[in-house]
């Protein structure tokens, strides 16, 4: 009789428990747990309306944006695409042809890879890339189409007696001297037939930095525009002088400040129209010294007083020789260590 009044008491006390354990379990925990979700999901959905954007907007995929509404009003959602890959083409907005020579190096993809994603974001630009190779090669053709730009690629490959360092001329030819030229002679046998659009050509180098404020800058030349080159010859920034009338009058330069246009690659742009009216201008291959390459073909184009001083009258720097460090593979040895089939 004792041991089951003992058995008894024993269930009473651990029944109740055992009870609101399992209610705990099974409807509290469940309960407060959708409750924070739900809290959560709206303060997500909130912040994204807040910030004009949502996590769509990293896939191109149109946002919602709540406009202000008065209290009591029922909320109206409105959906727009907050950002276009790339820019819708313009009609009336002039064209940038821009030329980029390049060649085959540990760096290139990369240098491509960060030039393409800045050509991303400006209007109406055709990207003209020269690869100095007897070929187009696969890595510049996939990233290429990968780009979502609007683009022509070419080929030539600068024969090894006129590679600098190799040639038996003694000026050397510069790098990226025949690319540029056939990007040139691809823009006037584009427009041999038609009317030429409104816009400017430049010549922009793989390995540099561009603001983009410095292609609407550009966008508008009439014949030459010109403004400062940062990290070049050896200063914080090569600049054209300006006089207080707005006119080119010389140049800011230590290293050569006579040459007729003492100014880098980076530093000018040219009317599309200009270079399909002189075409005998081009970048000359020998006879040419060291620094003198822009003067080879600027000389054929304008004089000092045709140029245009852009950037606040050359006050601005919005490009910059930055040049990616050479990488060390050292490691990789003779053979090389790490899969030649992994594009890099």
């Amino acid at each position: 009789m004792l041991r089951r009044r003992n058995l008894l008491t024993t269930l009473l006390i651990a029944l109740p428990w055992a009870l609101l354990l399992t209610l705990w379990h099974q409807y509290p925990t469940t309960h407060y747990l959708s409750l924070l979700r739900k809290e959560t999901d709206e303060n997500v959905t909130s912040k994204a309306l807040l910030n004009g954007t949502s996590a769509l907007r990293e896939e191109g995929l149109p946002s919602c944006i709540r406009q202000q509404q008065s209290i009591g009003a029922t909320p109206k959602v409105i959906q727009n695409y907050v950002y276009s890959r790339p820019p819708p083409w313009s009609d009336t907005l002039p064209t940038i042809f821009v030329i980029t020579p390049t060649y085959t190096r540990p760096v290139q993809k990369a240098e491509l890879t960060r030039l393409a994603n800045t050509f991303l974001h400006v209007q109406n630009l055709h990207w003209v890339v020269v690869e100095d190779s007897p070929r187009r090669t696969n890595l510049v053709s996939n990233l290429l189409e990968k780009a979502g730009l609007n683009f022509t690629h070419l080929n030539v490959e600068t024969p090894k007696s006129l590679k600098l360092g190799l040639s038996w001329i003694p000026s050397h030819t510069p790098r990226g001297t025949l690319q540029r030229n056939l990007g040139l002679h691809w823009l006037r046998d584009s427009f041999s037939n038609t009317a030429p659009p409104e816009g400017v050509v430049y010549f922009a180098d793989d390995d540099n930095t561009y603001s983009l404020e410095l292609f609407e800058e550009m966008r508008y030349t009439r014949r030459v525009s010109v403004w400062p080159v940062a990290f070049v010859g050896g200063l914080r920034y090569e600049s054209p002088k300006v006089s207080p009338a707005g006119k080119v009058v010389g140049w800011k330069t230590v290293f050569d400040p006579n040459r007729p246009f003492a100014i880098d690659m980076a530093g000018f742009a040219i009317s599309i129209k200009l270079i399909l009216e002189k075409p005998q201008a081009s970048f000359k291959l020998e006879g040419v010294k060291g620094g003198y390459q822009e003067t080879s073909l600027l000389k054929d184009l304008v004089t000092m007083d045709g140029l245009e001083p852009r950037a606040a009258n050359c006050t601005k720097v919005l490009v910059w020789h930055t040049r990616t460090e050479r990488p060390t593979l050292v490691n990789e040895g003779k053979r090389g260590f790490t899969d030649p089939r992994v594009e890099v």
